[in-house]
């Protein structure tokens, strides 16, 4: 269509008033007369509604607006092609997403949510039509890409019935019914139409999304931010700046030599949908972020995308494979085959591909997607079987305190014996198995899957669905299954697969602090317990459990434990503590001086109060070698989190914490030392390899949640 005539001057000659109806006319095909359009006046700019009557004056008395090249607004789509139905489509949908949202979250029945769409037709100004039933909504919704497929899933999560299976009745694998129970008898004796899954799961397709990403002609602009605009100094700003993004382009050049490919972090953990703890209920989502954009936009809430929804009441647990099938085939499609897309900022297609990069989850939920077991005498899946732990008998637990074995081979507390735990220490640090390795260790171990179904029915015939039968637990390994992501052919060549979630790391250090150094009853890892296993180690005899005459059994405090005096000065500095608004929750309201306790502590107050608040308010209350290994661990974390980190700072940061951890191995007690202790190892060399830690931690996933 001839655009040429809105530069002309004439507003008042002829050729222009009909260039001006033809306009019109095109504006409302298929579109009622008496509806109101966007005015592309040179003074409305797109701004306001009017009727056609209205927009007519505004364009021979003001000019129709110059920079209004493409006539999106009015029916033209950015390709060129003639969209008529473009507004329709997209007016009121964000009214009704917001809608759809209230309706979800407080179980609005659909008849209800028709009088409310009722109510806000009428209410709305003419030419916005929002749908007239929960029925259009959701084509409304199918229309923009907002799509979903529920699958039915075996109860207990041994098979999702789609495909060729799509029609059965029960699992092949266990037997279980795939429906639920009404009574006595199954659901499915009531007939087709009445009968419920037992279990499902919703898998929401990755590439309509990716593709969107594209159909903006700005964010398309941004997903090529990583290699257009990044600097590249040697300071971790975002994830194209580490090693493993870097090593991934080195290794698969076909996939590098389009920068418009898209990087994806995977993150998953288990939540409450009820919000209450009275009601024991786990769903868990699967959640996407795309890394090619800007760090200001990396993982914000519009780009983290919801993948798989795994309902309740149980979470898969080591399953959760069979739930990701869907979303790995779709990986795997993207990966070799990629998918024809629009990019608006250059108007052309090309062959957009994806790639997973690392997953980002809690230590519990690491387990169930690495398949690395994250408990027991080799709960470290960085040092695997070379995982140095002891066997407390009292405490009956393992400890993870040999950070002795990181430090370099002359260093003097390796010939220590008196203050650790009683050894000299020769060995030498264990060596991080590549993807490769892992595969290797994998396949010589025969471990199986646990999503193919003929593992799953070898599993069931050797009696290895639960771990305490499994033989393969006497082995020098953790394995407890072969993960999924193996199926993508890139992810033994990842030089990071799974991340170490710092902000889990660190709460649960901070935790242990905070309740050791105030003796919590029944928390506190200083107990009668830890002292009977440090007489039975023949070491610091000045904590060792002491009898009296008459049999009691009694011990001496501990220097890394306050006294009454000192816990109120500690308490009281932190009530007394007040943040820069927004910075930090009111953690005041947590202390209960009565009690000379702190409790409910979220995730973000142990972030500040490990790295701020404890390093000021212990110097009064604690020993100077207490307080200086406490204050030592809080910078360590404040380094790891900075924003802006360079190798330099890291390494300085690795060589330190090994010896803040010996330091704090001398103070407390092996019952101190569980396996989130000993991980701060590691937190740093992933730093090096995989960049900033505010790309791969779980904060934004759960703020997302919540």
């Amino acid at each position: 269509m001839d655009k040429s005539w809105i530069d002309w001057a004439d507003w008042c000659s002829k050729p222009y008033r009909a260039k001006l109806e033809d306009f019109l006319n095109f504006a409302y095909v298929n579109r009622d007369p008496s509806s109101r359009i966007y005015c592309p006046c040179r003074k409305c700019e797109n701004r306001k509604f009017f009727e056609k009557v209205i927009v007519r004056q505004h364009l021979h008395g003001n000019g129709f607006w110059k920079k209004y090249k493409i006539w999106d607004k009015h029916g033209e789509s950015r390709d060129g092609a003639d969209s008529l139905h473009r507004d329709e489509m997209f007016m009121g949908s964000d009214d009704y997403m917001e809608e759809d949202m209230v309706k979800v979250l407080n179980g609005w029945t659909d008849k209800s949510f028709k009088d409310l769409l009722d109510i806000c037709n009428e209410s709305m100004p003419e030419g916005v039509n929002l749908p007239n039933s929960y029925y259009q909504a959701q084509k409304l919704t199918e229309d923009l890409g907002f799509t979903y497929n529920t699958v039915d899933a075996c109860p207990n999560s041994c098979m999702l019935f789609r495909n060729e299976d799509i029609n059965l009745d029960q699992c092949l694998i266990c037997k279980a019914s795939r429906w639920k129970e009404d009574g006595c008898s199954l659901v499915s004796d009531l007939g087709p139409g009445k009968r419920k899954a037992a279990k499902q799961a919703r898998y929401f397709p990755l590439k309509p999304r990716l593709q969107r990403l594209f159909m903006s002609s700005k964010i398309a602009t941004l997903m090529r931010w990583h290699a257009e605009k990044r600097t590249d100094d040697g300071v971790f700003r975002h994830p194209a700046d580490s090693l493993a993004w870097k090593d991934f382009d080195k290794k698969h050049p076909s996939f590098s030599g389009d920068i418009r490919n898209v990087r994806l972090g995977l993150a998953s953990d288990g939540f409450n949908p009820f919000r209450t703890m009275n009601i024991v209920h786990s769903t868990w989502p699967v959640i996407l972020v795309p890394y090619n954009l800007p760090p200001m936009m990396l993982m914000k809430q519009p780009f983290i995308y919801l993948s798989v929804l795994i309902d309740g009441p149980k979470g898969p647990g080591d399953k959760i494979d069979v739930y990701l099938q869907p979303l790995i085939e779709e990986l795997k499609e993207l990966w070799d085959e990629g998918i024809e897309t629009f990019d608006a900022s250059s108007n052309q297609m090309f062959q957009m591909h994806a790639a997973l990069l690392w997953t980002i989850n809690d230590f519990p939920a690491y387990a169930n997607l690495s398949g690395w077991n994250t408990k027991g005498e080799y709960a470290c899946p960085s040092c695997n079987s070379e995982t140095a732990s002891i066997w407390l008998p009292n405490g009956k637990k393992f400890s993870y305190g040999s950070s002795r074995r990181f430090l370099p081979y002359d260093h003097k507390y390796r010939k220590d014996p008196r203050s650790f735990n009683g050894l000299r220490e020769y060995r030498r640090s264990p060596t991080t198995l590549s993807g490769v390795d892992l595969l290797t260790q994998l396949q010589s171990n025969g471990i199986l899957t646990e999503y193919r179904r003929e593992d799953l029915q070898t599993r069931q015939m050797m009696g290895l669905e639960k771990p305490e039968k499994d033989p393969l637990k006497k082995r020098k390994h953790n394995w407890k299954k072969k993960s999924i992501f193996f199926e993508l052919p890139y992810w033994k060549d990842n030089l990071i697969r799974h991340n170490l979630d710092v902000m889990h790391i660190e709460k649960n250090v901070c935790d242990n602090v905070l309740e050791t150094i105030l003796g919590v009853a029944g928390k506190s890892k200083d107990n009668i317990s830890s002292r009977r296993d440090l007489e039975l180690m023949g070491i610091r005899e000045q904590y060792h459990v002491k009898r009296r005459e008459s049999g009691s059994e009694y011990f001496d405090p501990a220097d890394f434990e306050m006294n009454n005096d000192g816990k109120d000065k500690f308490l009281i500095a932190l009530s007394e503590t007040r943040m820069p608004d927004g910075s930090a929750s009111h953690i005041a309201r947590r202390v209960r001086l009565k009690d000379r306790s702190i409790s409910g502590l979220k995730s973000h107050d142990n972030h500040i109060l490990l790295q701020q608040l404890i390093p000021l308010s212990i110097r009064s209350s604690l020993p100077k070698k207490v307080v200086e290994g406490l204050i030592d661990l809080g910078k360590f974390f404040k380094v790891l989190c900075s924003k802006l980190n360079c190798a330099a700072d890291l390494e300085e940061a690795r060589s330190r914490i090994v010896v803040t951890l010996c330091d704090l191995e001398k103070i407390f007690p092996p019952s101190f030392f569980d396996v989130m202790e000993h991980l701060p190892i590691h937190l740093v060399q992933e730093a090096l390899i995989a960049g900033a830690v505010q790309f791969r931690w779980m904060y934004p996933i759960e703020r997302c949640g919540e």
